[in-house]
């Protein structure tokens, strides 16, 4: 666990976050080993390991709000749920005080060799968010590379991958660092499908512009 200005970040591996202060936000329940109650629920895009339904069913209940991707609509539409409401990116919404921006997350350089297109294609429109909780902001990249839109992204907290293959290895999260100058960084997407804790330590290592966060799981 982290605490920052009050808010509080737990990471339950791979992509799984919960940011907490009055509200409990879950964002990408993955291979969870125990129910969380969430308030909100973020999602960032389709694949299995983002937009997992077992997991879902253990975080969502009948007061959840649901915020995801466009793509994920058909699939989540049955998951116990207050309200749904879908994001493109650059989309915004309040709920519970909360502003949660929609930011665009998709491959540059990294291709599938079985059909030749990237593996997060730009025109799928998947997400990251930036969420603005208790005067602390908090941007979690989702399965992206370094890419243009986030020139203009400023944030107190970065929630970063470094696994390479599918995501930016960590020469990539470290670029990103430095074009977001963050004041906090944590490395994820590691020790689940692809990437180790090594990668998470080597961040730590070449980063000089902020303070690296190793998170202990959950």
């Amino acid at each position: 666990m982290f605490k920052f200005n009050n808010v509080e970040i737990n990471w339950y591996g791979h992509d799984t976050f919960t940011i907490s202060n009055d509200k409990t936000i879950c964002i990408d329940p993955y291979k969870l080993k125990k129910p969380i109650h969430a308030d909100i629920i973020l999602i960032s895009h389709n694949h299995f390991d983002h937009l997992s339904i077992d997991d879902l069913k253990i975080v969502a209940n009948d007061n959840s709000i649901i915020i995801s991707s466009m793509e994920c609509i058909d699939q989540i539409s049955d998951i116990k749920h207050k309200k749904i409401i879908c994001l493109m990116p650059n989309d915004e919404t309040i709920v519970y005080g909360i502003k949660i921006k929609a930011i665009p997350a998709y491959n540059i350089n990294k291709i599938n060799p079985d059909t030749k297109k990237p593996f997060h294609p730009k025109n799928d429109n998947k997400i990251g968010f930036i969420i603005n909780i208790k005067d602390v902001s908090i941007y979690h990249i989702g399965d992206s590379d370094v890419i243009p839109e986030m020139n203009s992204v400023k944030t107190d907290i970065l929630l970063v991958p470094v696994s390479g293959t599918y995501v930016m290895n960590v020469q990539e999260a470290v670029l990103a660092i430095d074009k977001i100058r963050p004041k906090i960084a944590i490395p994820m997407h590691y020790g689940t499908i692809v990437g180790t804790i090594s990668d998470a330590y080597d961040l730590k290592k070449t980063v000089k512009t902020c303070d690296v966060k190793i998170l202990t799981k959950a």
